[in-house]
Order: C-alpha cells, then structure tokens, then sequence
C-alpha cells in the first residue's frame, strides 16, 4: 500500500534542507564527518576565493577547517577522489561494480564513449604502462598516442589524455592520486583506492540513493541528468508535498520533526544547497546562477558571488576576491535580496571576517 504523503511546510522544508547539509547553528567538528554525511563535495580549483571544496568544508567547519588534511586524508584513503568529488575512502565499495559495467545503460552518448575508449585502446594502454613504472604523475606527463582525438565544442576540445584518463577512471582503472603544482596527479586505482569487497550495483545505487537524502534532505526523486549524482533521491525515504510547491518530493523520515536552530553562511557557488538552482529556486525562492562564464557587464552578482544563508533563508549573495598578492580579501559588493535585518548584517560581517582570519588575508569591505 502506498505511503500517504508527509505534507510539510516551506519552513518545515527549508529547515529540514538546512539541518541536512550541515548548515544549522550547531557544527561538525570532524572533516571526514563532514564528507562521510554529505557524501561528497564537488572539487573546483577555482581560487578566487578559494577551492569550493574547501569554501564548502570551511562553510561547515569554520575556524577549525585545516586544509592540508584533506591531503592527509588523501594520502592515507580516508578521502578518495571520484569524479571530481570528495568522497569516503571506505565508499569505493559502492562504485566498483558500476566501474566494472562502464559506460552501462542504453543511453547513445554512452555508446559513444564506449567506443572512442575502445578506438583509442593504444593510447589506453600507453598510459596504464607509464603510470605503473612512473605513476603518480599529471596528465601533461603521460603519453598521447591517440588514433582518434577527442572533439567537443568546449573547453575539452582536444584535451585526448584527459578525457581518456576521465574515463579509465569510470573504469575503475586509474585514480586521482593527489594534487601537485600542475593539478591531478593520476596512478593505478590498485595502488589508490582501499582494498575493499564490491556492493551487487543494484544494492550499490539503492544505498547511494539512500545517503544522497540523508545530505539533502528534501529531494526530487528524479531530476535532470546533470544532477542525478547530486541532486536525484531516486525511491530512498518517504513521499512528500511541499506547501505552495507542485509535485512530490521525497524526505528522509528521519529527518522530520527535528528542533531547528539557525546561523548565517556564505557558501560557495558550487554548494550541495545551491547547486541544483531549479531546486533552490522551488525551495528557497532564491534566483541564482554561477556568472563567471558571463562577460563581466552582463553579471548581476559577480564573477564567483557567495550566496548567503540566514536562518532557514537564501537572502543574497558576496561578490567577493581573495587577492594574495596585496594579502586581502576584498569585498567589491553586498546584494541583499530585500533588505536584510540587523543580525543578518552583523552575521555575514562576522563570516566574512571569519573567511579572512581562515585564509590568512585582512578583510577589505566596500
């Protein structure tokens, strides 16, 4: 028989969403707790403030957040890296058997991949070969003996031992090994990943499924392609209608009738909470988009904006750059949605400040 739908409010929501990602006034204290709930946190080296990975770590962490473990943890498999996200080393188990099925589905751009891997099976084994006598080592540093190159219309164009590396990595055949001055450094997934037994895919997804509405939440059960890995709760926890939004979502039981205590936040661009904007839009009402691929007169909040949650609200967002040169963190604009309250203020100053003292620059406001 089926479940009658949980009927929550938008506040009801909003807060069940916040709590979930680790954004209430109580915080983590440990990094692999941090990644262990949320599952993963996408890697985004753009520094103009800082990595988003670490924007995302410090959002929760604060003060305490210590960059240089997440090498250590690297180093040691706590943390793996799988497509370009942080990850618990221990949840390798829950992406061999999809490895071992790569490209899976019946999708035609996954036939396609499958073939030019297959086409380029020279340049493949070039690599597998140079990483085994020489590995770590960058992308620049392997051989491309490609018959077939890569083409795109973007910024991938020609990029062969990239994309190929990208895809022995879905394989199951190579890893992110660290990161080193010239970016990813790649090795043998053997000699990369924990020793641990494979999860049957069907168990595999349904439990990803599972952990992916304990971060979120309040989930779409399926979404866009783009965010199913983010974003999508599939059939994991219980139906639910939302006051004031269509459709049903999914909610992770668990979750519900939690006490709720606020803080203020900046977030990256890239953050779990405002990644899926269609979502965030539903949820919070919050218009946002990521404008540094916009030309600069065409951006309404900045090159790498910062939203701003206050509360159980996304109220606006932080144009703001890390310049290390002149040592600061220099704020070029505050948008406030609508006009904010007084303790919203005083709370994005103290997180600003707070940025600054992290990142070891002074902070210059407008």
């Amino acid at each position: 028989m089926a479940l009658e739908p949980h009927r929550l409010t938008a506040v009801q929501a909003r807060r069940i969403v916040v709590r979930a990602q680790l954004l209430a006034r109580s915080r983590p204290t440990s990094l692999l707790e941090v990644v262990r709930h949320l599952a993963a946190a996408q890697v985004d080296n753009c520094r103009h403030v800082a990595p988003s990975h670490e924007l995302v770590l410090w959002s929760r962490l604060g003060a305490q957040f210590d960059v240089a473990e997440v090498d250590r943890c690297l180093a040691d498999g706590s943390l793996i890296e799988i497509g370009g996200m942080l990850r618990p080393g221990e949840d390798i188990a829950l992406y061999r058997a999809e490895m071992a099925a790569w490209p899976g589905g019946e999708r035609p751009w996954q036939q396609d991949l499958a073939e030019w891997v297959a086409v380029n099976d020279e340049g493949r084994r070039a690599i597998l070969h140079e990483l085994e006598v020489e590995g770590p080592l960058p992308a620049r540093a392997l051989p491309d003996v490609t018959l077939v190159p890569w083409r795109s219309s973007g910024w991938t164009n020609d990029k062969n031992v990239m994309r190929l590396l990208e895809m022995m990595a879905r394989r199951g055949e190579v890893a992110v090994a660290g990161r080193g001055p010239d970016g990813r450094e790649w090795d043998l997934a053997e000699r990369v990943y924990p020793d641990s037994p494979t999860v049957p895919l069907d168990e595999a997804l349904r439990i990803r499924d599972e952990r992916r509405l304990t971060a979120l939440g309040v989930a779409r059960a399926t979404v866009p392609e783009v965010f199913e890995d983010v974003s999508s709760a599939g059939a994991a926890g219980e139906p639910a209608v939302i006051e004031g939004v269509k459709g049903t979502w999914r909610v992770d039981p668990g979750q519900l009738g939690q006490s709720f205590g606020g803080r203020t936040a900046l977030l990256s661009p890239l953050d779990r909470l405002v990644f899926d904007r269609k979502r965030t839009l539903e949820l919070f009402g919050f218009d946002y988009q990521l404008e540094m691929y916009k030309p600069a007169a065409k951006r309404r909040w900045g090159y790498w904006a910062m939203p701003v949650l206050h509360g159980d609200r996304l109220i606006g967002k932080v144009d703001a750059q890390t310049d290390r040169t002149r040592g600061v963190l220099r704020v070029n604009a505050i948008h406030e949605d609508a006009p904010w309250p007084g303790a919203a203020r005083d709370g994005i100053r103290r997180e600003l400040a707070g940025l600054a003292e992290w990142l070891g620059v002074e902070l210059q406001l407008p």
